[in-house]
């Protein structure tokens, strides 16, 4: 986000939508950008299905040195293009016992 004003800005960051609970902002929900520079917002995403998980990502501003930014939103959409398993296990068992 960059942010072209000599003043500072703030936002909330809120996640809403169908898999919100998926996605998390580690760094927390408090977004602040100083007068002409740019700023990250880091979001992370816990995949717990195969299907695509989707929400908006809405940054809405707070009033910081009485300056108001714009209310922003982001759609967020996962893509799983591969699966690798965490470990292999070897066990021997008997298939069938009378």
């Amino acid at each position: 986000l960059k942010n072209p004003s000599n003043n500072s800005l703030a936002y909330n960051a809120i996640l809403v939508g169908r898999d919100a609970d998926d996605f998390s902002l580690p760094k927390g929900n408090t977004v602040t950008i100083p007068p002409m520079k740019q700023g990250f917002v880091n979001v992370e995403f816990t995949i717990r299905f195969l299907h695509p998980a989707e929400a908006v990502l809405i940054l809405i501003s707070n009033k910081v040195d009485g300056v108001d930014g714009a209310t922003l939103t982001f759609s967020l959409k996962s893509e799983v293009k591969t699966i690798e398993p965490h470990g292999i296990i070897k066990c021997r068992s008997p298939c069938y016992e009378l």
